[in-house]
């Protein structure tokens, strides 16, 4: 390959030869002097798939005069590899080695580079052979590029720049989630932040941007993060997609699946973590039920599409998405596509884009609860309104009128008494005889409307009874106050009331006692404001009477001087 520093980035494998080392013992002065063992590879897109034994790479390299003036730099643009080892051949002797991977400490090459790199010493005019020797325990993905110094770290800013963009993307929705779980006490917002911490810390260890910044040379979390988070993301699923869809329907032979896979993958996870289920069976389990939740609510989901529900279609897309991301990886896997920019963030940005339309999900879903429990407040207010209201007059009635009149007596002074007036109309009871109903129904309302026009706020009136009505006074400022305000309510009767083309009259007998000046309780104020206005049904009716208290009883026994 003929190293141009005008190209951006030159890909090895256009030129690249393997070699295929079943047993792993041959090494790179070996290989230099049987140059015949390596052969076309089977794919020119770097991805040989997933192998066991050890593969060896050869990328003749021509330095010009004008090319060795420059810093070249080898890389392999994918990180999670268990060793990777880099040999520059000048002429027949190894000149340069760089032992990389995440199996052992790097060896010192000038560079904090977050996936295996080489900075080349190439020599003009003479003959470069690039070695790379690659082991590992998964899909053998091998990008490899050769680029000058500049180009290479420009590239590598860009990614470092992605990588930032969506994983404080991840970081965001993590903190917004977990938020939301805490102060709504929901646990739809716990199973979504499952879902991005396990595709975070997947994508973290994929891109070696976890190895790079946070947890180092670490063999034991590199073989493991990846499965491991990858099956929490895989039980968030499950947890989140049967919360979403099942509701409280928990019975049901979807919801029990779903809580059955979610308890698997957990168990999964855990052996994962403790060593007990080994990594590429973890892997594969991974691969097998990765798309299981989707699959299992698909129906569920569809319904909700053809119901107008709008929970469905992001839910569709989501799906869409992630499927098409991580067919793009297992095809990268299993080397039936090239490794390139796109296969192998395919992924990333299918998981990104399910993520966002999971997000829409929870709002959907969380504005559904909210209107749910905004119409059950809207009927329980709408039960209570009845419970408490006349449905003829629209007034409250006595049970509407406890909660006003216990308030009331709380405030009522002697310089502010509180009144209760007990009103019975006089003669209603033949005119709904002689004139049926409709006519004394509407006789009432009549009645309700004139006593309402004779009270001022916040005095308070209501039907009690058939023919009965109660006025609550609160805007009195004395006891001449509450005689005016109760002979008023007599005369309102005066005036004929025109029900269609009848003329009727009626009389009204109020009866009234103050607080704090009659009762020191609601229930005797009422009692006494009634035992008034039956005082006045007595005395010929048409009249207003207060409550008075009886005199007291002169005692028999005489005095001690």
């Amino acid at each position: 390959m003929e190293l141009r520093p005008t190209a951006a980035l030159q890909d090895a494998w256009t030129v690249a030869t393997v070699h295929f080392d079943a047993s792993g013992t041959h090494t790179a002065e070996q290989l230099v002097a049987e140059r015949w063992r390596f052969e076309a590879p089977p794919h020119r897109g770097g991805s040989l798939g997933v192998r066991t034994d050890a593969v060896w790479v050869r990328v003749p390299l021509q330095v010009s005069e004008a090319s060795a003036t420059h810093e070249w730099v080898a890389s392999l643009d994918y990180g999670s590899l268990r060793e990777v080892d880099f040999y520059l051949i000048r002429g027949s002797a190894v000149v340069q080695t760089v032992l990389l991977g995440y199996s052992r400490a790097a060896t010192d090459h000038g560079l904090n580079a977050r996936t295996p790199t080489m900075l080349l010493q190439l020599e003009p005019g003479q003959s470069h052979e690039l070695l790379l020797r690659v082991r590992t325990h998964g899909p053998m993905i091998l990008p490899l590029q050769v680029a000058t110094l500049p180009q290479y770290l420009l590239r590598s800013l860009r990614e470092q720049m992605l990588q930032g963009v969506l994983q404080g993307l991840a970081l965001g929705l993590i903190a917004y989630s977990l938020l939301q779980w805490i102060t709504q006490r929901d646990r739809m917002f716990g199973y979504y932040a499952m879902v991005v911490v396990g595709s975070a810390g997947f994508l973290l260890q994929f891109f070696s941007v976890g190895g790079q910044f946070l947890w180092g040379q670490q063999p034991w979390i590199e073989q493991r993060i990846a499965p491991v988070c990858g099956l929490i993301a895989l039980a968030g699923s499950y947890l989140f997609l049967r919360h979403v869809l099942a509701g409280h329907d928990v019975q049901s032979r979807y919801a029990r699946s779903m809580h059955t896979g979610a308890l698997v993958t957990i168990v999964a996870a855990g052996g994962t973590l403790a060593g007990w289920v080994n990594v590429p069976m973890a892997t594969a389990f991974m691969s097998l039920t990765g798309m299981l939740p989707s699959l299992l609510s698909l129906p569920r989901a569809w319904r909700r599409v053809r119901e107008g529900d709008p929970i469905g279609t992001p839910l569709l897309w989501a799906w869409t998405a992630y499927g098409a991301g991580a067919g793009v990886m297992v095809a990268l896997a299993q080397g039936w596509v090239p490794a390139q920019f796109w296969s192998l963030h395919a992924f990333q940005f299918g998981a990104t884009i399910d993520m966002l339309l999971f997000l829409r999900v929870l709002g959907l879903r969380a504005k559904a609860v909210r209107d749910e429990a905004r119409l059950a407040a809207q009927e329980r207010d709408a039960m209570r309104v009845l419970a408490h209201t006349d449905p003829l007059t629209g007034l409250p009635n006595r049970r509407g009128l406890q909660g006003p009149l216990s308030a009331a007596m709380l405030t009522a002074t002697s310089e502010r008494p509180l009144a209760v007036y007990v009103l019975d109309l006089d003669g209603f009871k033949p005119v709904n005889d002689q004139h049926g109903h409709d006519v004394g129904d509407e006789l009432l309302e009549a009645v309700a409307r004139r006593l309402s026009e004779r009270v001022r706020y916040p005095d308070l009136i209501a039907r009690v009874g058939g023919d009965e009505f109660l006025v609550l006074a609160r805007s009195l400022h004395s006891a001449q106050d509450a005689q005016q305000l109760g002979e008023q309510l007599v005369a309102a009767m005066e005036a004929p009331f025109l029900i269609g083309p009848l003329s009727l009259q009626l009389g009204l007998t109020v009866g009234y006692a103050l607080a704090p000046q009659d009762a020191q309780t609601a229930q005797e104020l009422v009692k006494q404001a009634d035992a008034a206005m039956y005082r006045g049904k007595q005395d010929g009716r048409f009249c207003l009477r207060r409550h008075t208290a009886p005199a007291p009883r002169q005692s028999s026994v005489p005095a001690v001087e």
